[in-house]
């Protein structure tokens, strides 16, 4: 009798489970679903950016005059960790687009910020300055040194729209502790 008892346990686990099995298909039958991805949703940076350029040891850079269309969806600014400033954009095609500042190593910066992108031998001019151009498996970047600070713009987009935000940069010099500019 006691053999008999474990077979009908295992039965019962099963039918449960099939039971359970036919609902849960119900219900992701029947339930509609939205197919379309939506864009991240857009944030404002203003705080964040007067932030960090009140607490970095160099000009943080952030881009003004892009069309409306172009949303910033991630920022962060972090003084410990090689005062790394991020601003991530969002393309109207859909595509990622960040600005990477730092003061760290630029080898191991430029690594990290591209995603092991390579540097090419191309180096284009963008409103005066000389910016390097990398290409990678998933990221392309533009490059630039600027005293102590590295600017990478990075990210899926094309190398016109990562010319377009370095083109948009616009930088303000650190402020001291009572809001003046240095």
């Amino acid at each position: 009798m006691a053999g008999m008892k474990g077979k009908q346990t295992v039965k019962d686990m099963i039918l449960s489970m099939a039971a359970i099995g036919i609902v849960v298909a119900g219900i992701y039958v029947f339930i509609p679903h939205d197919g379309t991805e939506r864009p991240p949703e857009a944030i404002s940076y203003d705080v964040e950016l007067s932030t960090a350029r009140r607490a970095a040891s160099y000009p943080i850079a952030a881009p003004v005059g892009l069309p409306d269309d172009w949303r910033a969806t991630t920022v962060r600014y972090k003084g410990d960790d090689g005062e790394r400033w991020h601003l991530g954009l969002h393309t109207p095609d859909g595509k990622y687009v960040g600005v990477e500042q730092s003061v760290d190593k630029p080898e191991r910066f430029i690594k990290e910020a591209t995603q092991n992108a390579e540097a090419t031998e191309i180096t284009q001019t963008i409103k005066g300055e000389p910016w390097e151009r990398y290409e990678g498996e998933r990221y392309d970047a533009l490059v630039r040194q600027d005293g102590d600070a590295t600017t990478v713009v990075t990210g899926s987009a094309s190398i016109g729209q990562l010319s377009k935000v370095a083109a948009a940069l616009e930088t303000a010099p650190p402020e001291d502790a009572e809001g003046r500019a240095s």
